[in-house]
């Protein structure tokens, strides 16, 4: 799919159908995430594909609607910031946007091959970590489930670009 077109037809997807996956697709989706660029190509996290059925209970502890676990998997992406780069002025560390950019290559690529995402930061950090035994000194940074869509895309609401936009100084 052309990128504009894709951006401009990609949505938060809240339904899903049980369809499994394609291993291809999936590959592809896991390709995107790899290929995301990163402060100095330090690459500060690790991409957690979970598959749903058995696990809808267990899962529902980090987010609690039902739509979450109905496609075949949950997806998570973990930040390392130990691993990442940090700025020496300030000591501000880009793990935080490292994951997030890696994040969207994921939902931009899963979309292009037909598939539904929706990005979940409003999770239960500490049943994520439970639930995944994620280790110290990982970050669960967002969720997403990831499969066939079995609704429809809503009408997008954004704010005009001219409200968005500084040329040249704020």
């Amino acid at each position: 799919m052309e990128f504009n077109d894709l951006v401009k037809e990609r949505y938060s997807v809240r339904s899903y159908k049980p369809d499994p996956v394609e291993n291809e697709k999936l590959e592809r989706v896991l390709e995107a995430f790899r290929l995301a660029p990163t402060a100095c190509n330090l690459q500060p996290f690790k991409v957690i594909v979970i598959k749903t059925m058995g696990r809808e209970e267990e899962l529902r502890r980090i987010y609690k609607r039902d739509w979450f676990v109905q496609p075949p998997y949950v997806v998570a992406v973990c930040a390392l910031p130990g691993e990442s780069w940090v700025r020496k002025w300030d000591g501000w560390n880009s793990w935080q946007v490292d994951a997030t950019i890696a994040m969207d290559h994921l939902i931009l690529a899963a979309a292009n091959e037909g598939l539904g995402t929706c990005w979940i930061a409003a999770f239960d950090p500490a049943a994520a970590r439970e639930v995944l035994g994620l280790p110290e000194g990982v970050v669960p940074v967002a969720f997403t489930p990831l499969g066939y869509p079995a609704d429809s895309a809503p009408a997008k609401k954004r704010r005009p670009l001219a409200d968005l936009v500084r040329r040249d100084r704020w």
